[in-house]
């Protein structure tokens, strides 16, 4: 059997994919059937180590952005995806999988358009309370939809739509606990608080941390995924901020958190601040309760409701982007961190939104 998943260039789209094809070879194992080959068609492999360590083979395939503001890119980038659409077909017709799993993300239009033309089996999945453009196309011809949030079942036909929630790595499903300060090289009696702005970084979220840093130092400890991007900036600019500064051995920065640190970092936090992508997914998991900041509607349509969505259930708190400054911040931290049983119930609330058997669950949650 032949599978070949397709997504946008963003972790997430590109990690739920992995856990996916996780239990796809878990139930292979578990039944005694032919392990299946597994393809990858992107615009980039995204983290190429995981791929091979999966034993997916990636597909390299053009397509273009469609942006939410006007721009002359959003009329040349048609082109590249009617390229990368036509290449599609080529390409997938020569592997002809069995089935295409689609994600969503501009980038998996070529593939989803392809499958379409040869008349492949689709199955996508949408991890957004409001789906994406590509998936909502897609839903018209798809066999089975898999939703993340129960609100985005209206925008498809029931009869094939199941709220299965996001699937998440086993590699990260469960924090560590014990030894996880030792680990990141932190303090064990200073809470610790996990900032992260997306698998790419946020640049509004690191500015506005980066200028609160030495108050918020005094009382806690910061994990902090800046983006691979912004990591060299970021670093020059914390090496000033903190220069003297006893504090600073209160505060690691990371362009990325690898899955042992990940998990360690779970295991130690308090509290997250975050974008409103698929991470939500993770606090969910984990019980971490958070200060969701989702990117403007202007930008991305999808993360301002998933952020409400998500904090109605009381696992977390929402600060708009319009509204996010320093003070606006450091007083939301410190109202939460300072009281434990505020984030107790929220950690309880997050948990209700956790899913674990996302990756192969068939039927509604």
């Amino acid at each position: 059997m032949k599978i070949l998943f397709t997504g946008g260039g963003t972790g997430g789209h590109f990690y739920p994919i992995i856990a996916v094809a996780e239990q796809i070879k878990a139930v292979a194992l578990e039944r005694k059937l032919v392990m299946p080959q597994l393809y990858y068609m992107s615009t980039d492999p995204y983290d190429p180590r995981v791929l091979f360590e999966h034993g997916i083979k990636f597909v390299p395939v053009a397509a273009g952005k469609h942006r939410q503001y006007k721009s002359i890119l959003n009329f040349l980038d048609w082109f590249k995806t009617a390229w990368g659409a036509l290449t599609a077909i080529t390409k997938m017709f020569v592997i002809y999988p069995d089935v295409v799993f689609g994600k969503g993300g501009f980038a998996s239009f070529p593939a989803l358009f392809a499958a379409r033309v040869l008349g492949i089996p689709v199955i996508i999945h949408d991890s957004d309370s409001i789906p994406g453009r590509v998936n909502v196309w897609a839903g018209k011809f798809a066999q089975k939809v898999a939703l993340s949030y129960p609100e985005a079942v209206k925008y498809f036909k029931a009869e094939k739509t199941a709220v299965t929630g996001n699937p998440i790595r086993g590699e990260i499903l469960n924090p560590i606990k014990t030894g996880a300060f030792e680990f990141l090289d932190l303090d064990p009696d200073i809470p610790m608080i996990f900032v992260v702005g997306g698998s790419l970084g946020s640049v509004k979220i690191n500015d506005t941390l980066l200028s609160i840093l030495p108050e918020v130092l005094k009382k806690y400890q910061v994990i902090h995924q800046v983006g691979k991007a912004n990591l060299e900036d970021c670093r020059a600019r914390v090496q000033t901020i903190l220069a003297g500064n006893e504090l600073s051995k209160r505060y690691r920065q990371f362009d990325f958190l690898g899955d042992t640190a990940l998990r360690m970092t779970a295991g130690a936090a308090s509290l997250a601040v975050s974008r409103a992508g698929s991470t939500i997914f993770e606090f969910a998991n984990w019980g971490l309760p958070a200060i969701i900041i989702p990117i403007p509607e202007s930008v991305s349509h999808d993360q301002m409701t998933n952020a409400y969505t998500y904090a109605r259930g009381g696992g977390a708190i929402v600060i708009e982007e319009s509204n996010l400054s320093p003070s606006v911040l450091l007083s939301e931290i410190n109202r939460l961190m300072e009281n434990e049983s505020l984030r107790a119930d929220m950690a309880l609330a997050a948990k209700k939104y956790s899913n674990p058997a996302a990756g192969r669950n068939t039927k509604t949650a």
